[in-house]
């Protein structure tokens, strides 16, 4: 699935690197990957220290389009983080630990985030300067720049740009690119 996604990104990036298992390390593109996704990508931007812009995305959705990549970078002025995101359309309830509905959260401000994350390489190397548990509990690097000051937009994503974690997933992307 990685494929897919690097023929895309080799379009829009200058350069790639890739965060593997590091007995697939090849540097200086295909660097060990870190015990977390966000040591991993502080793996990768360390090996591409020229980087002015780093987009971040995750193999996990190989129909990631030029569009939407570009659209990301694009939206970068005047802030240090643009992501894809999906608007919620389902209702969502915040509960309690024993599953009582604490309140219902206004769906209209509210959006599921993916990848590509794009951000300005210098923000993103300062949000990645932080101890590994913080990294560890961080679900997308924009987290950590949002929790180091800085300011990060939404891109609406088309909804094509599914994430594969199931076979259902797979075979439907594997039908989106035949």
């Amino acid at each position: 699935m990685v494929e897919w996604s690097l023929d895309v990104l080799r379009k829009v990036c200058d350069r790639v690197v890739v965060a593997v298992p590091p007995d697939r390390a090849h540097p200086p593109d295909f660097v060990a990957g870190g015990a977390t996704r966000s040591e991993s990508v502080r793996n990768a931007l360390d090996a591409a220290p020229e980087a002015t812009i780093a987009v971040v995305h995750d193999a996990a959705r190989p129909l990631v389009t030029r569009e939407l990549v570009e659209a990301c970078v694009g939206a970068l002025m005047g802030v240090d983080g643009a992501i894809a995101a999906a608007p919620v359309t389902d209702t969502v309830k915040e509960a309690y630990p024993d599953g009582t509905v604490m309140r219902t959260l206004d769906r209209a401000r509210l959006w599921a985030v993916q990848t590509p994350q794009v951000f300005r390489a210098d923000s993103l190397r300062r949000a990645l300067e932080v101890d590994d548990a913080a990294l560890a509990a961080a679900t997308d690097d924009a987290s950590l720049v949002e929790a180091a000051g800085g300011t990060v937009r939404v891109v609406e994503a088309p909804p094509g740009n599914i994430k594969v974690t199931t076979e259902a997933d797979l075979a439907r992307a594997e039908a989106a690119l035949c």
